[in-house]
């Protein structure tokens, strides 16, 4: 409901402008008409109808620009509320469940086991938001040493095998000759782990994830996470790695986030004097994502 009332406010601002604009296109045309013979009027009336124009059109984007940010916060809002609560309404019902029932001892093992694992869920989330938070201030200084990349990786990938309860045969390494890139161990595993996440989560039920390490030049390496998920439109693999920013549509509708973690992916890549970049050949045709680090010369 909030989503399509903002939405008429958008079309209402919209239809505002084009009003205003059009009102004064048909005053000031009565008016050249009705002065023709005055030249510095005439040039005052074109200034004028400039900066009128001018302002409509600036004020109609600032407040379509800021109903999306809207828009974005609420959706963030409501992603992380789910993502806390889903775990947090799990774990108290199967302790609701140890402390009023008699439990075998497999079973009570099988809730302990499930218990971590939403604990794990809950605080993956909070670390999301809070470092989020933080490469958002700025205000963390990189602490920059040489990473083994493949020993990375494969610790990232063995996290989100636990994590999502995937095969191994899954999630597929394909390492390359021995590598290291210089970088803050925490912020290069959480980018790492969050394009794994990301694929795994958009995989649907088959997960086929392939994680690729190589040397692109003799400056830089890169991981590539290939995925045979939906795919991205061609005009959404910009605007993915955009704070909040999820792409619309019935997968997103599906796959439940907080739209953060490609941002953080991002923000890390640029912190490090790296990039990222998402190749796909459009939807239903899997997606590449591709992190570049600088070595460790």
């Amino acid at each position: 409901m909030v989503v399509a009332g903002r939405r008429k406010s958008i079309a209402f601002f919209i239809a505002l402008g084009v009003g205003l604009i059009a009102v004064t296109v048909l005053l000031y045309v009565g008016w050249v008409l009705l002065s023709w013979r005055t030249g510095i009027l005439l040039a005052l009336g074109v200034v004028l109808l400039a900066l009128i124009i001018s302002g409509v059109v600036l004020n109609t984007i600032f407040l379509v620009r800021e109903i999306r940010r809207n828009e974005q916060h609420d959706a963030f809002i409501n992603a992380v509320t789910h993502e806390l609560k889903t775990p947090v309404a799990s774990i108290r019902l199967y302790l609701e469940t140890l402390q009023t029932r008699q439990v075998d001892e497999p079973k009570r093992h099988e809730f302990y086991r499930i218990m971590l694992e939403d604990s794990d869920r809950l605080l993956s989330t909070v670390e999301q938001v809070l470092r989020a938070g933080r490469i958002g201030a700025s205000g963390k200084r990189l602490t920059v040493l040489p990473i083994d990349l493949d020993a990375m990786v494969t610790e990232c990938l063995n996290r989100a095998r636990t994590l999502h309860r995937v095969p191994v045969e899954s999630l597929k390494h394909i390492p390359s000759s021995p590598l290291q890139v210089l970088g803050d161990p925490e912020e290069v595993r959480a980018a790492i782990s969050n394009l794994i996440d990301n694929a795994v989560k958009y995989s649907g039920k088959e997960v086929d994830v392939t994680v690729e390490t190589t040397r692109s030049d003799e400056k830089f390496a890169v991981v590539r996470v290939i995925d045979h998920g939906p795919g991205i439109a061609k005009s959404e693999l910009k605007s993915i790695f955009k704070r909040f920013y999820r792409v619309p549509g019935p997968v997103a509708a599906r796959v439940k986030g907080t739209g953060l973690g490609l941002f953080i992916v991002r923000s890390v890549a640029k912190r490090h004097g790296g990039r990222v970049w998402a190749e796909s050949e459009g939807p239903g045709r899997g997606s590449t994502f591709v992190l570049q680090l600088p070595i460790a010369l």
